[in-house]
């Protein structure tokens, strides 16, 4: 393989794994933060010991999600220095803005949060949990904005080579990022919530001590879950409009719809045949995906033939189709994955509305593997996203293969991509080898874990 692909399988690589962590991050500090809330309100000690409980998962994942982070930046220094000198003066912004205000902000108040227990002024205490949670998903919002330049480029001007700012408020009120960031945070809301819910389930199953602590929490969660399900399906629906006005070609090739019509009909099984671009199989509703492309069952979409000839016009010879049936399919795995947590999350809340935690054993193994949905969902909704973007890293300015760095050999690039694929899938082991842990040693465990933790810190 040469060093552009070795290079894309290492950013890939390392930005599923880095993304595994980062909406359970975004997701359950808000969890938590409400349940401290409660607990401030009420003055409940049983919140308190969900607070910590929950609050002790959290600190795993938010731990191991900076670390996963932190090679992201240097990659595009090591493999991606065209992109680098090309983008520069524009992906610094967010992504320095990022570091300096959100993820400090969220680190300090974390640190306030861990040891502030007891030390703190209730308010003030449940304030930091507040900022850990305002600051997190404040380092999404501005990871989101560099990212959103690469879908649609705007505010800026083409000088010397090079993609220079000309109008930051363009840049961070982009029409892309107005819809990206909305289903990204409300993905994270339903990511934490199947957390919770599948955790609480298992010790339901087990019929686990402080038994009523899980249900309470099992019923949060659902609620929790269902606000989340419901927006991330809305701003789903809105994205995939605003997709289809500037990036058409990856609507197309999310159906792979090889010619343009209206009306559009919309795929539930393709077997197609992407080196003639054409349907060798394929089962459609007629009109549907006209509806979800312009909200009528009348409307044009482009098709990827007729798309690829005005690129051809617009941007050169080339070819402009990204990988069909990688496209195809992961957008159906992330669709699907969001139509079952639907039916979960529905069913969880027809339970907990008649106060009923009579679950059947095999109804709650299934919640409890339920947790894998929406990382499924997650990280094929992201690898669509790049995926289908496909030839450009930068749409319409720069294709992924002028990005690579010139100067690295493909067997350095090999060297680091092994490297890092072994060290993240052993970090991936440790987190869930601590999840299972603390999980499973549930809230009677917790204050004396919270305790070792703040030992441990301390002597360090």
């Amino acid at each position: 393989m040469d060093a552009v692909t070795i290079a894309r399988w290492q950013f890939a690589i390392v930005t599923v794994y880095h993304f595994f962590f980062v909406p359970v991050t975004l997701g359950l500090s808000i969890f938590v933060a409400i349940l401290q809330t409660i607990y401030y309100k009420t003055g409940d000690e049983k919140y308190k010991k969900m607070t910590k409980f929950w609050g002790k998962l959290f600190l795993i994942n938010f731990a191991i999600g900076v670390a996963t982070g932190i090679v992201q930046e240097f990659q595009f220094g090591m493999n991606w220095s065209e992109y680098s000198r090309f983008m520069g003066d524009i992906f610094g912004a967010p992504l320095a803005i990022e570091a300096l205000l959100a993820f400090f902000m969220e680190s300090t108040f974390l640190g306030l949060w861990i040891f502030g227990w007891d030390r703190l002024s209730k308010k003030i205490h449940l304030a930091t949990i507040w900022l850990v949670a305002i600051g997190s998903n404040l380092s999404a919002f501005w990871i989101l904005v560099a990212n959103s330049f690469m879908q649609q480029p705007v505010g800026y001007t083409i000088n010397n080579g090079r993609a220079e700012m000309t109008d930051f408020f363009a840049i961070i009120t982009n029409g892309h990022v107005l819809v990206q960031f909305p289903h990204v945070f409300f993905a994270a809301i339903t990511t934490a919530a199947f957390f919770v819910l599948g955790i609480s389930a298992w010790h339901l199953l087990k019929k686990s001590k402080d038994i009523e602590l899980y249900q309470k929490s099992f019923k949060i969660a659902a609620i929790y879950g269902l606000v989340g399900v419901i927006l991330v399906v809305l701003e789903g629906h809105a994205q995939a409009q605003y997709m289809t006005k500037v990036q058409p070609m990856k609507m197309a090739a999310a159906e792979a719809l090889w010619n343009s019509e209206n009306p559009a009909a919309m795929s539930l099984f393709t077997i197609g045949d992407e080196k003639n671009r054409e349907d060798v199989f394929a089962i459609k509703v007629p009109g549907l995906l006209s509806f979800l492309a312009h909200n009528s069952f009348t409307g044009e979409v482009k098709g990827i033939n007729d798309l690829q000839r005005e690129y051809e016009k617009k941007y050169g010879p080339g070819d402009y189709v990204p990988p069909v049936a990688i496209s195809y399919w992961t957008f159906r795995a992330m669709v699907g994955a969001g139509i079952l947590m639907f039916l979960l999350v529905l069913y969880s809340i027809y339970k907990v509305r008649k106060n009923d935690f009579n679950f059947s054993p095999f109804m709650l193994k299934i919640l409890f593997w339920s947790i894998f949905l929406p990382f499924i969902a997650n990280s094929t909704g992201w690898i669509f996203t790049e995926m289908a973007r496909q030839p450009w890293i930068v749409f319409g300015l720069m294709q992924t293969k002028d990005a690579v760095s010139n100067t690295v050999p493909a067997g350095n690039v090999l060297f680091s991509l092994i490297v890092y694929t072994l060290l993240y899938a052993v970090l991936m082991v440790a987190t869930i080898f601590l999840w299972k842990k603390y999980a499973k040693a549930g809230m009677d465990g917790n204050v004396e874990i919270n305790e070792n933790v703040e030992t441990i810190i301390s002597k360090a």
